[in-house]
């Protein structure tokens, strides 16, 4: 018997299987073997929310809950947020390493030079109303893009994909910033090349009558930092809709904007916005001991604690925590720090939260730090997408490029009526 392997017995029929282990997992194609007759479709796995099952290979980001790690392509998150920039991030993220200086000077010239979007885009961006939320400008932008750029139809060419990658990556955060002044009232910006990635995307968003905006370098780099804590986590529910989407063979700009899509709700790019309004809610450091007993007896939950994947504290967090000094020296210092900070405390001390490891997450600092830079919170997810957007496209081309990858079609329990005739409708 091969040790690798797990050996099921049907006790419907007294009949013993051997499914091969690879990687730790088993293949759901090998349950299908186990029936209880020839008629029989074969056994299924059932796994809402898809909480323990793998759709793919990867080899792009390691996550490790247990322990707290995140690594993309092997490198750890800290080293990448305290060392590296976005762009360079985005580069090893897509192609697998981190660049040369001459591949990291070609990567950065052409994003900056695909960052113009066509005058027809910005019309259709006019024509929402003036209360639109900057996320749903987005998602539909991103989808619009795909009527201006058709050759992005030729998935299976590389050069093909290395051009809508540019365009992607360097698009987004001038749709992203045009909704935001489209929804402020505010004349658009266009894009300044001579300007960084996040200087730039400040610039769109911030400018007002100078001739050359001037970016504050803190603030700058903590754009650059959080795009990167935001680069690619694994198959969460946005890459999921990414990869989904693409499995039809779609182009990537629809694919980018069903990703999108899925960021856009409350659990998941949403979050952040949930904390803010639960430090509101609390009000002041006094108030946590009683707000963190109420949770505990179930009234609600802490909003930024706990994650599907992390069982330890988000290495994200630590990193965002640590920056949050840094750009309240240039926007003055939020007063739900203090709240947070308390709350993070007496969490952490408590047997409640400790045994059931619920740990702060990326999402418990980060809005704070967006709402001191005037960053409103209808933006939030809208920040979240263009740091995401490298990841998404890894993933799509991770996913045409992978032999063993079909369009995805799962399979369902059907618990519906067995059949019936049509009634006519004077005969109900």
């Amino acid at each position: 018997m091969n040790k690798n392997s797990l050996t099921v017995t049907d006790n419907r029929t007294g009949k013993t299987y051997e499914l091969p282990i690879e990687n730790e997992t088993i293949r759901a194609m090998d349950l299908r073997q186990i029936k209880e007759n020839e008629e029989d479709f074969g056994l299924m796995a059932y796994d809402p929310g898809f909480k323990n099952t793998a759709a793919c290979k990867s080899t792009i980001t390691l996550i490790d809950g247990e322990k707290g790690i995140l690594r993309y392509r092997g490198y750890p998150i800290e080293q990448l947020a305290e060392k590296s920039t976005f762009l360079e991030t985005a580069y090893l993220v897509v192609n697998g390493e981190l660049p040369t200086k001459s591949e990291l000077d070609e990567w950065i010239w052409n994003v900056t030079h695909h960052t113009i979007i066509h005058e027809n885009i910005k019309k259709f961006i006019d024509g929402f109303r003036y209360d639109a939320h900057p996320m749903g400008i987005l998602v539909s932008a991103a989808a619009a893009l795909s009527t201006f750029y058709t050759d992005a139809k030729n998935i299976k060419d590389p050069e093909s994909r290395k051009k809508q990658t540019y365009r992607l990556i360097a698009k987004m955060p001038t749709l992203a910033a045009f909704g935001y002044r489209h929804s402020m009232g505010m004349p658009f910006v266009y894009p300044d090349n001579e300007l960084s990635y996040a200087g730039n995307f400040l610039n769109m968003l911030f400018k007002m009558t100078e001739l050359k905006y001037k970016p504050d370098p803190v603030l700058e780099r903590a754009f650059d930092v959080l795009f990167i804590l935001h680069a690619d986590h694994e198959q969460n529910c946005g890459t999921t809709a990414m990869r989904t989407v693409g499995s039809s063979e779609s182009d990537p700009f629809c694919a980018v904007a069903a990703a999108a899509a899925g960021l856009y709700g409350p659990l998941h790019g949403g979050a952040n916005e949930q904390v803010l309004r639960m430090l509101r809610e609390i009000g002041s450091i006094q108030n946590v001991p009683d707000y963190v007993k109420r949770a505990k007896s179930g009234e609600f939950r802490l909003m930024g604690f706990g994650h599907r994947v992390y069982k330890n504290y988000d290495p994200r967090a630590k990193i965002i925590k640590e920056i949050a000094d840094e750009v309240f020296e240039v926007t003055g210092k939020n007063p739900l720090i203090d709240i947070a900070v308390e709350l993070e405390r007496i969490a952490l001390e408590d047997d409640y939260f400790v045994t059931r490891k619920l740990y702060p997450n990326v999402d418990f600092y980060s809005g704070i730090i967006y709402e001191a830079m005037d960053i409103p919170v209808t933006m939030f997810p809208v920040l979240f997408a263009i740091g995401r957007t490298p990841g998404w496209i890894s993933q799509w081309e991770e996913l045409l490029l992978d032999k063993e990858q079909a369009i995805s079609r799962p399979r369902q329990i059907y618990l519906g009526e067995d059949k019936r005739d049509y009634v006519q409708i004077e005969n109900r």
